[in-house]
């Protein structure tokens, strides 16, 4: 389908500054503090996806993964051969803030990531985003999404996610992170990340990621700008995963917006 040119001078710019944003400092993940912004936006701008350096210790992966067998953690469970999205099991945590380490995650992400999807905004043609996670999900819950989304996925021999989109209502924030919480090549072989990029006029392009124990990606719900000849134009992407050849693959996704 054909996506509109989107002329940039169109639209009022993006409230933020153009200047990245420090990294936020959290004693629980210092990491967090390392991250540089700049760097992940332009790797964002230039492939689509954006790899962080490792987040999370594999003690602090395996806190995560053990929250998996306890179902008091979680609002919901899709298996997801049911469905036809693939083939694993995913659980949607029932209070993300329940569990410290995706609450730190999701609160001390959010801002940084406010700052790119505003960065975006104007060359997109859409609305910019409050820079506090309270202000979003306050936002949602009087939309109707009052559904926490972070969640676990897991994913054995034989499992493999459809391409897709995480949208969940009229409320989207544009990006989403995803964290790797086992080591590719000793607790599990396959299971590589696929991005899908639709290019108008063009035919589309495939990436696959292969983040270590602890990384982190970002990359969009569901479109990015890309300059064009004459603007920026919209180019859809979609995400899935290859299936696992052997052992177990678990991932954490933080998204932001909340569904209906």
């Amino acid at each position: 389908m054909h996506q509109p040119t989107l002329a940039p001078d169109l639209f009022s710019p993006a409230p933020e500054s153009d200047a990245p944003p420090r990294g936020p400092s959290d004693p629980a993940i210092p990491a967090l503090g390392e991250l540089n912004w700049g760097d992940m936006y332009a790797q964002l701008n230039e492939e689509g996806v954006a790899v962080t350096p490792p987040l999370l210790s594999r003690e602090q992966c395996q806190e995560i993964i053990g929250t998996f067998d306890e179902p008091g953690r979680f609002r919901s469970t899709v298996v997801m051969q049911r469905h036809h999205f693939g083939r694993g099991t995913y659980k949607y945590f029932a209070d993300p803030a329940a569990v410290p380490l995706v609450r730190t995650l999701r609160e001390k992400l959010y801002p940084p990531m406010a700052w790119m999807a505003n960065q975006w905004a104007p060359q997109l043609g859409e609305r910019t985003f409050p820079p506090t996670l309270d202000e979003l999900i306050a936002e949602c819950a009087e939309n109707g999404q009052r559904r926490p989304t972070p969640l676990i996925l897991n994913y054995g021999e034989g499992d493999y996610a459809c391409l897709h989109q995480d949208v969940y209502g009229d409320i989207v924030f544009p990006l989403q992170i995803a964290v790797m919480l086992n080591q590719p090549g000793e607790d599990f072989t396959g299971g590589e990340n696929v991005f899908v990029e639709q290019r108008p006029r063009f035919q589309s392009r495939a990436m696959v990621v292969k983040p270590q124990l602890g990384q982190g990606m970002i990359f969009p719900v569901r479109h990015r700008p890309v300059r064009g000849r004459n603007g920026y134009r919209r180019h859809p992407m979609r995400h899935g995963t290859n299936a696992v050849e052997s052992g177990h693959r678990t991932v954490l996704g933080v998204i932001f917006h909340n569904a209906r």
